[in-house]
């Protein structure tokens, strides 16, 4: 992991050294999940478990998990897990929950009353990685709140292991969550099932889940095809930054960042410090813990892509921060309160000395599904209102329309719409002042 001073660097080699792992190739990652989801559309459930065999689980016969199978993969789950999902799934939920929307009435002029609503979406499709790793905490970050919003169908869908079966945890989360649908399929051919639907899986109205660059862009794709579905966000490799001061503990530091280096290979750290000598101490503590860490190698893949930046100030830290718009940033330093307003491009912050980032991942409360890329700049993290549709309500007395219709005929008739207009005078020409 290379340590850099920030100051000797030109713009191109700042910019170079930010630049995401995972967009090495665009073009051909985009031409690879083209080709993914054109045969899912074509081929439907033989092309998923094509797909699915060949990256996963080679005897796979079918895709749908059936409920015996969810119930008798629950029931193998330790007791401790459980417990451990019990206590994530109740802070999550509190946290949630408290974000339930309220309805908006208000009578805008006399006699029109305009409102603003809420409904859970009809169908969605929760994307849980799987892979090198089994995420059944994302899980609960994407069953919890579609459970609280009162989705009709919640469609979980998650890469098998080689056996075809899923994870006992995952499995129990599922449960918790009262999630039914579940099929085993994973990468850009389950995002196009999701979005297209097949024989065995209904389309879905909108996507939620990170995922690695394949998903992603497969993500995206399907949202910008009319015939596609929505999804939550550009959410793809775990991205940290962590800004630290001289009072940050190096140990602290360097395990937060291998934290999130052991997700993957295209994975992302960057720690900016103005204190050299915690830049150096971090530097050695990298070492010394990731020689004891089960995923060393996949962590030292994702350290070749990261950096130890030295700047000369914590304001310049912001600065690269704000540019970098962090899917974690971790704020490591004696005054936080000073530091924290000023920083707003990130999915999710992380204050002061213990508040591990891995807690937000868990049990904190908040969610982990969160922009990466940086698409901070303009996404949010994922919350409760995302499972939901808004909409508005109208209505009007003939005296409430009489009020505002000569501004809607005057407007109407500006922008040369004459039948805008006549829908406004036609209803207060009428003498019976009644429908038909």
């Amino acid at each position: 992991m290379q340590a850099i001073n920030w100051a000797s660097l030109s713009d191109a080699d700042r910019e170079k050294l930010l630049a995401r792992p995972a967009q090495a190739q665009p073009e051909v990652l985009r031409q690879q999940v083209a080709d993914i989801i054109a045969a899912v559309q074509r081929d439907g459930d033989k092309a998923v478990l094509e797909y699915t065999r060949r990256f996963d689980a080679p005897e796979l016969e079918q895709l749908a998990y059936p409920a015996a199978e969810i119930a008798a993969q629950a029931a193998k789950l330790d007791a401790a897990t459980q417990a451990a999902i019990d206590t994530a799934y109740d802070t999550i939920y509190a946290f949630h929950q408290a974000q339930q929307p309220q309805p908006v009435t208000v009578e805008t002029a006399p006699g029109v009353v305009c409102s603003q609503r809420y409904h859970g979406l009809s169908a969605v499709g929760l994307y849980i990685p799987g892979g090198t790793a089994v995420l059944p905490s994302t899980a609960l970050m994407l069953g919890v709140p579609s459970q609280l919003a009162g989705c009709q169908r919640r469609v979980l869908v998650s890469p098998p292991a080689a056996d075809g079966s899923l994870s006992p945890a995952l499995m129990y989360v599922a449960q918790k969550c009262g999630i039914t649908e579940v099929y085993r399929c994973g990468g850009a051919q389950a995002v196009a099932a999701l979005a297209y639907g097949t024989e065995s899986i209904a389309p879905v109205v909108k996507i939620f889940g990170p995922g690695n660059s394949y998903v992603t862009q497969a993500k995206q794709w399907v949202s910008q095809d009319p015939q596609g579905c929505a999804i939550d966000m550009p959410a793809g490799p775990s991205e940290l930054m962590v800004i630290a001061d001289a009072t940050a503990n190096p140990d602290y530091v360097a395990a937060d960042l291998l934290s999130q280096a052991e997700h993957g290979p295209d994975s992302q750290v960057i720690l900016v410090s103005p204190s050299a000598q915690l830049i150096a101490a971090t530097a050695d503590a990298l070492q010394s813990q990731l020689v004891s860490l089960p995923r060393a190698a996949i962590a030292e893949q994702a350290l070749a892509s990261s950096a130890l930046i030295q700047v000369d100030s914590l304001a310049t830290a912001v600065e690269i921060s704000q540019r970098y718009a962090p899917e974690h940033l971790s704020i490591q330093v004696d005054d936080t309160e000073t530091l924290l307003p000023q920083l707003t491009h990130a999915g999710s912050i992380f204050v002061g000395h213990y508040t591990p980032e891995s807690g937000g991942d868990y049990a904190t409360g908040t969610n982990h599904v969160l922009p990466t890329y940086g698409f901070a700049k303009n996404y949010s993290s994922l919350g409760l209102l995302d499972f939901y549709r808004r909409y508005t309500v109208q209505e009007a007395t003939r005296e409430g329309l009489r009020g505002l219709s000569s501004a809607i005929i005057q407007l109407a008739e500006t922008e040369g719409l004459s039948a805008h207009a006549r829908a406004v005078s036609i209803r207060l020409d009428d003498s019976q002042g009644n429908a038909s």
